[in-house]
């Protein structure tokens, strides 16, 4: 049986992105801040059975690999992508995560209960927009927090 490779090139260069596609599910996360970098390594952490590729938003790649997401989602919220492309952001991102990590079934229980997913939706909609303030150094803090991001443009 042939299995092909994938293989992109960026900026002239050959990025191998068939690397984490043997997992069942990638992470895309802002490597710019340092609460999301945090979070990310709990997720690495509590990933005993590498179902997870977690990488930043910023690494070389990433929009190649993932078309269908446009640029602005990166900035917006955590992206989790399944094997077979099925997307979630945000606050269902991680409801998605905590049900697929052995340690998060231990609190994916709680959405269960009414109005909790919309109430984590509205948190976590405030956590991205103040995540800058929150935790990150002097880097993050002069950030211009109203960049407009452009859309990559689709030849």
């Amino acid at each position: 049986m042939t299995v092909p490779v994938v293989r992109f090139t960026v900026a002239g260069e050959n990025e191998e992105a068939s690397a984490g596609l043997g997992r069942a599910y990638t992470v895309v996360y802002d490597g710019d801040c340092r609460v999301c970098t945090r979070l990310a390594g709990v997720l690495e952490t509590w990933d005993a059975s590498h179902r997870l590729e977690v990488v930043s938003s910023q690494h070389r790649g990433v929009m190649a690999r993932f078309p269908w997401i446009p640029a602005r989602a990166y900035v917006e919220a955590l992206q989790l992508i399944a094997r077979d492309g099925t997307t979630w952001q945000g606050s269902a991102a991680i409801e998605q995560l905590l049900g697929v990590l052995p340690r998060g079934r231990w609190i994916s229980w709680v959405f269960r209960f009414p109005y909790v997913r919309s109430l984590a939706d509205r948190f976590y909609r405030w956590f991205a927009r103040n995540r800058y303030r929150l935790g990150c150094g002097a880097h993050c803090q002069t950030r211009p927090l109203d960049v407009m991001w452009a859309e990559a443009e689709k030849d």
